[in-house]
């Protein structure tokens, strides 16, 4: 925001805070109500000295136009990385044996909430029978990304809350949890452009997640390393998931992707190229997951008290 807008807005503000007549004249200008306003909105207006209040008036603030213009060029996401042809063609599923009981007990769990949510789901009939379309793939991919974006954060809260109450540094984890909460956020956002669940599905997510994070909440509280290896285990499945989807795209599967532009929010998060396609996005997402792998599969190895090394 340029010195001048910012001026602007001050002079704005405090001007017409005061009382005095002046004030009252100049608010008069910029606020003038149109012969077609509402009952409510003389109401509103009469009621707040003469000048309208934002939320509830059509008439637009002097500044709206400049102020619309730097919101829309302005991109709050957080720094995350953009993948070369080379990083998204080398992604490999991969696989870290488990070595203690608590590495074994976050592989079981993964485990075994796969092989339930891949029956129930419907995706080990639709894989064998090779019936998975589009339409089943994002039903897969939205609810899923709503469940995976809910570690990063719920670990960086738990640690920006205990820094705040032991008065210690956190040496950068915070930071990286959520970059990757946002990260998966953006995924499901990603999907959501192209298709809108009902009414039904969107009452599935609210109580999944309600379940979810009360227990990865005292679960992290308990053993942030158990949590951690867990996503892990987690984001080694979603690789598996989005190269079989990958896997369908070039078998001719998914026709509709094959041919599919990339959605703009894609091409703007992950810096892709103007003619990027649905495939594209598919792969640097999978690069995303192979990402995740990596950070938490470390995070759980080091000690808690170490610097983050990402």
């Amino acid at each position: 925001m340029s010195v001048r807008v910012v001026h602007k807005l001050w002079c704005t503000k405090h001007l017409f805070s005061c009382s005095s007549p002046v004030s009252t004249v100049i608010a008069n200008k910029f606020y003038s109500t149109s012969s077609d306003s509402t009952d409510e909105e003389e109401k509103s207006i009469k009621s707040n000295g003469g000048v309208p209040h934002f939320k509830r008036s059509s008439i637009l603030h002097p500044l709206s136009q400049q102020i619309n213009m730097i919101m829309y060029q302005k991109s709050y996401t957080l720094p995350h990385p953009i993948w070369t042809k080379e990083e998204i063609d080398n992604i490999e599923i991969t696989h870290i044996p488990p070595g203690t009981y608590v590495d074994k007990l976050a592989y079981i769990s993964v485990q075994s909430l796969r092989f339930l949510f891949d029956i129930f789901s419907g995706y080990t009939w639709g894989k064998l029978w090779g019936t998975l379309d589009e339409k089943k793939w994002l039903t897969r991919i939205i609810f899923l990304e709503t469940v995976a974006g809910v570690p990063g954060m719920i670990a960086a809260m738990t640690r920006h809350l205990r820094s705040l109450r032991t008065l210690n540094r956190d040496y950068g984890w915070i930071h990286t949890l959520l970059e990757e909460a946002e990260n998966e956020r953006m995924h499901l956002l990603t999907a959501l452009v192209l298709r809108n669940p009902g009414p039904l599905f969107k009452c599935l997510v609210i109580g999944v997640q309600g379940i979810f994070v009360s227990v990865f909440s005292i679960a992290y509280i308990i053993s942030p390393r158990f949590c951690h290896r867990f996503v892990g285990y987690l984001e080694e499945e979603a690789v598996k998931t989005y190269t079989h989807c990958l896997e369908c795209i070039d078998n001719g599967d998914l026709k509709m992707w094959a041919q599919m532009p990339a959605p703009p929010i894609a091409k703007e998060y992950w810096k892709l190229s103007n003619n990027a396609m649905m495939r594209d996005v598919i792969s640097v997402i999978r690069a995303d997951e192979a990402h995740h792998r990596l950070v938490n599969h470390t995070l759980s190895s080091i000690k808690q008290s170490k610097q983050n090394p990402f």
